[in-house]
């Protein structure tokens, strides 16, 4: 089950709750009790590959945009 991050507007205290997706945006209360609270946007981080080792996405080459030779008018 996805968990969500909120945080409370009365108190400022951040949370976690534990939902499924349909429920992700229901009304959460934080747990001092207060109700005006929001949900935060979460990053997700994934990493490593199905064998082990680390995934690496390729240097970006080279392309585009102007060498400063004169040659881009």
């Amino acid at each position: 089950m996805p968990r969500y991050d909120f945080r409370c507007r009365s108190c400022g205290a951040t949370f976690e709750l534990r939902r499924t997706m349909a429920q992700a945006n229901d009304p959460a209360v934080c747990p001092e009790g207060h109700a005006d609270t929001v949900k935060l946007l979460s990053t997700v981080a994934v990493t490593g590959t199905a064998g082990g080792g680390a995934a690496v996405a390729p240097a970006p080459s080279g392309g585009g945009g102007c060498c400063g030779g004169g040659c881009c008018g």
